[in-house]
């Protein structure tokens, strides 16, 4: 008799079976080595209750064996008894204006895995990010150019919208380990060829710059990447404790949002930035053109300084239509109505 491996036994560890044995849990499968990796182990350790697994793949329809990819998932499910919803994009729809493909292709996995998990009334999304891209995201962003939430990397669990949420329970291992656990199993998988394309630039990361660091500077620098990941993420906790005490005697919300002055004078910069992006997020506000001139602009404005002077009345306006003001009690904050 095989002794249990090693991969079930560490999503297990880190997402209990407990929290999901009577919930519907939608398992996102691309077909490739992680995501078929991830839905055997939560087969093997799904406990008996009333919740059920049911796969999600969406079919961008990018590669000329994408379709083959979306039959490889729906008859892996029918072998394991899974439901399997499968949706299907038009490509034309991820090639519009100030996205690239990538983001664009992301941005609608996501939408697809929330509208098919609202549907069916999962609570959970599961999704088969590894520690391998763990290390390639917190690169690329300090690469761009980042800050502390951006060094966090991805967290192990984020909402999707108010019902459900998107989880990560293999953040923890290595791609090594996930072929390894698929290989004793006997379980084929999908090979995604567009992920030895150089074009984009997580492959190049993976391919190119992450073996040259190995070899030429650190070896072991996908776990110093790791545990940068690691302690950004214990500050960027303490900031949202403290930014979750300041949000109910510090913000106003009416009209626009006011941020008090006076309840937030002391408060170091970096949680009054943290929390003028949480209000931003709360208000639905994109996010994408602000950077940190951005964040430090408001800032300036609700406390003055730097060609700022916090007067009465001076106003600037920032990406996505948001109008920031200097009114008497701080920075107001409002996105007007578009004009007819």
């Amino acid at each position: 008799m095989h002794t249990p491996h090693k991969v079930p036994i560490m999503l297990a560890a880190a997402w209990p079976p407990r929290q999901w044995a009577d919930l519907t849990v939608l398992v996102a499968v691309s077909g490739g080595a992680d995501s078929v990796a991830m839905l055997r182990a939560l087969v093997a350790v799904k406990p008996a209750g009333d919740g059920r697994l049911v796969v999600g793949h969406l079919n961008h329809r990018l590669r000329e064996d994408a379709d083959a990819d979306e039959r490889f998932v729906a008859e892996l499910s029918g072998r394991l008894g899974l439901e399997c919803c499968s949706g299907r994009l038009e490509p034309a729809s991820l090639t519009e204006a100030g996205r690239g493909l990538e983001a664009a292709a992301r941005e609608a996995r996501y939408r697809f895995l929330r509208t098919t998990a609202e549907r069916l009334g999962a609570r959970y999304v599961a999704c088969g990010h590894t520690a391998d891209d763990q290390i390639e995201t917190v690169l690329h962003r300090i690469l761009r150019g980042t800050g502390i939430a951006g060094l966090a990397g991805m967290p192990a669990a984020r909402r999707l919208s108010e019902a459900v949420t998107l989880v990560r329970p293999l953040l923890g291992a290595r791609r090594s380990d996930l072929l390894e656990y698929l290989d004793r199993i006997g379980q084929p998988y999908r090979q995604d060829r567009s992920n030895l394309d150089r074009r984009f630039t997580r492959n190049r990361l993976r391919h190119d710059l992450l073996p040259h660091l190995a070899e030429h500077y650190n070896p072991a620098v996908g776990d110093a990447l790791l545990r940068l990941a690691r302690l950004a993420g214990e500050i960027q906790e303490v900031a949202a404790r403290r930014v979750g005490q300041l949000k109910p005697r510090a913000v106003v919300e009416g009209r626009g949002v006011i941020l008090l002055r006076e309840r937030l004078a002391g408060e170091p910069e970096y949680v009054v930035r943290e929390l003028i992006k949480a209000v931003w997020r709360r208000q639905g506000w994109p996010q994408q053109a602000m950077g940190l001139g951005e964040w430090d602009l408001l800032v300036r404005m609700l406390f003055g300084g730097e060609a700022i002077t916090g007067e009465r009345g001076e106003k600037r306006t920032l990406p996505g239509g948001v109008l920031a003001e200097v009114v008497e009690d701080g920075l107001k904050l409002e996105r007007p109505a578009p004009g007819p």
